[in-house]
This record gives structure tokens, C-alpha cells and sequence, in this order.
């Protein structure tokens, strides 16, 4: 039974990691003009409104983006991606937050092509009437791993899969890995970014080892806002980068210590580390 919903936990400090990462990769594959595509795996209700049950009752957006929002932090990857939430807010209070399907969908051009699937039969429907009329996108009622299988390779040789199960039922993280060895068989040109919970130590450091191997050239990333162990749940999260964009371990290196700053609830620590070729 699918019971996660995205609309408790939008903005969080996990969210700020992801699709700060997801800005700065489609930024340079945009750098060149020819087409790309985004596969997102699973979109939810592609955006979000802050004054709604779902991200009232948890709060999490607060120490996320509610941390950061309506700053400058001088890092030019941080500021994009604040100057992008302050967009969907027509620069004013913090009334919304996109998911990753409306961030690549702003980031879009005419030229480029966002296809997302969404298993959840209330977040599918709302998802699909947000992008009603946008030729770019097409989004399908379809789990994430058949996703990957049927709908890759795209048309266009160039782009970006992102890939952020729930992680909430037994067994999907061996899920996650077999449709990524599918994935990246079907399109080993494209950049893969998968994130992950840091819920114990061990088994998140244990995972994104997994993530690695599947990739000649790989990049880690975490952002840890409690020591892990320190508290029930989830105490930080990463990205796996694979086939991951110059310079982006650069970009990060910059930017991480200047979220751990913000964000940090307590201890925790931050990560960039590279893998493969160069």
C-alpha cells in the first residue's frame, strides 16, 4: 500500500539539498543549446502549498527553506535556487514550494522535454492537471521502476533522471537499484541523481556504496543536520550523482558548509567526495 505523501515533508532540509542539486545540473546541461530531457521517477503533487494540512502539521518546511528563504547567502548555487522558490512566490512571503516536476518545468525550454511518474492515486491527478496543456511534459500514472524501463531511452541522447523514492516500505532500496541498473543501461548518457535518507550511519553509508558501483563516474553528496543516531528518524539525507556534470563537486564543496550552517539542528556534517574517473 502506498500511504507516503511528499505535501508532509515539502521544503525540508532534504528537499533544499535535492533540488538545489537538480537546479545545478540542469543549469549546465543547458549550458549547450541542443535538447535535453528530465525523467523525474516520482513527481507527487509537483507543488505545494505551505498553508495546507499536509506541511502545517509537520512543520518541517520551517527548519528547510523557511530557514533559508528571503536570504542572500553570496553562493551563486544557493541564491539560484532561492531566487527560484522567491519565483514561484512572485518574490513575496513563502506561500508555495514546488516539488522537483515544477522546478524542471520552469527550468524548461522550448526545446527540452520533462516526463514524471507518479504511482499515487491521489497525487497522480493533481500532478497531471498542473501540467494540462504543456506540450513538454507528460506525466504518467505508472510506478517508477517500469517507468524507467519503458519510457527511457527518451528521445533526446542528453539529460537527467531523478530518482527520490519514499524509501518507506521494506525493500525498496533493492527496488531503487534494479531500476537504476535498467535505467542506466537504457541511457548511459544521461545524469542520474539519486537521493537517499540518512536514518542510521551504517546502512545509508552502506546504500549509497551500492550507488556507486553502478557508475564508471560518481559523485556523493550529504547534508547530515543531527548526528545520526542522535534522534528517531531521519537525522539527514544525499544525492548520488552518477555521470555527474563538471564541476559540480566544486559548486557543492562551496555550498554545503553554508547550508550545515543554517540548517544544522544540532551537530551532523557535511560530505562531498568523488568517485572515478576523471
Amino acid at each position: 500500500m502506498l500511504s507516503y505523501r511528499h505535501s508532509y515533508h515539502a521544503g525540508n532540509f532534504a528537499d533544499v539539498l535535492k533540488h538545489l542539486v537538480q537546479i545545478a545540473i540542469l543549469d549546465y546541461l543547458q549550458f549547450k543549446d541542443k535538447p535535453l530531457v528530465v525523467h523525474d521517477t516520482h513527481g507527487g503533487a509537483g507543488l505545494y502549498e505551505v498553508a495546507s494540512e499536509h506541511m502545517q502539521k509537520t512543520g518541517e518546511y520551517q527548519d528547510g527553506v523557511g530557514r533559508l528563504y528571503g536570504r542572500q547567502t553570496g553562493v551563486e548555487v544557493i541564491d539560484r535556487y532561492l531566487d527560484l522558490i522567491a519565483g514561484f512566490n512572485d518574490g513575496g512571503p513563502l506561500r508555495r514550494y514546488p516539488g522537483s516536476p515544477a522546478i524542471s518545468a520552469e527550468l524548461l525550454r522550448e526545446q527540452d522535454r520533462l516526463q514524471i511518474t507518479e504511482l499515487h492515486n491521489s497525487d497522480y491527478p493533481v500532478l497531471a492537471a498542473l501540467f494540462e496543456g504543456d506540450e513538454r511534459i507528460r506525466v504518467f500514472h505508472d510506478d517508477a521502476n517500469r517507468g524507467l524501463k519503458s519510457l527511457l531511452p527518451a528521445a533526446h541522447k542528453r539529460g537527467l533522471v531523478l530518482v527520490d523514492p519514499s524509501y518507506e516500505l521494506e525493500g525498496d532500496e533493492a527496488h531503487t537499484l534494479a531500476g537504476l541498473v535498467e535505467g542506466l543501461r537504457r541511457f548511459n548518457t544521461g545524469c542520474f541523481a539519486i537521493w537517499y535518507p540518512v536514518i542510521g550511519r551504517r546502512r545509508a553509508d552502506a546504500y549509497a556504496e551500492r550507488l556507486v558501483a553502478l557508475g564508471t563516474r560518481a559523485l556523493r553528496l550529504e547534508l547530515n543536520v543531527r548526528q545520526p543516531g542522535s534522534a528517531h528518524g531521519m537525522t539527514g539525507s544525499g544525492m548520488v550523482v552518477i555521470n555527474p556534470p563538471w564541476g559540480l563537486d566544486k559548486k557543492m564543496e562551496t555550498a554545503l558548509p553554508v547550508l550545515h550552517k543554517a540548517l544544522a539542528q544540532g551537530g551532523g556534517g557535511w560530505m562531498v567526495k568523488g568517485y572515478g574517473e576523471e
